[in-house]
């Protein structure tokens, strides 16, 4: 995974995560990445620094860089946590399901609804191809306990 700095033409600044910069590339070009702020989806990567993590200083006292870079994945941990605690609270989950149900939602199969599950990186594509919107979660670390 890989997290972008981006900016929408009307200069909201937003950050978002792809699986590569292929895949960001693909959805900017597609124009299917969206600003949370406005729903515009003219949107450019925005400048953005490298996140260098160096050693502990001499005094063992952490550098003021690492205390940063420890609050941004802090930051972004409680964003990501968030954000999966309110799609489960409000979606049904239909586990390996995900791709035969958006597919029917998506054609008027069936009633459209909130929904998350699992799918694999082929069957993601796939639906990508298809114009259908699906949004991939990064893992959390308790996901690996």
């Amino acid at each position: 995974m890989i997290r972008f700095a981006l900016v929408c033409d009307r200069g909201h600044d937003f950050e978002a995560w792809f699986s590569s910069g292929s895949a960001y590339e693909k959805q900017e070009a597609a124009r299917s990445i969206s600003c949370p702020a406005c729903g515009g989806t003219d949107v450019r990567k925005a400048p953005m620094a490298p996140a260098i993590l160096r050693g502990k200083s001499l005094r063992g006292k952490p550098k003021q860089s690492e205390r940063l870079a420890t609050q941004e994945r802090k930051k972004t941990y409680a964003f990501l946590k968030g954000l999966r605690d309110q799609l489960t609270a409000n979606a049904d989950n239909v586990g390996p399901a995900f791709p035969e149900e958006a597919r029917k939602m998506h054609y008027g199969e069936t009633e459209a609804r909130n929904i998350y599950g699992e799918a694999s990186v082929d069957e993601a594509k796939a639906l990508s191809d298809e114009g259908i919107p699906a949004l991939p979660l990064p893992p959390l670390p308790e996901d690996h306990n």
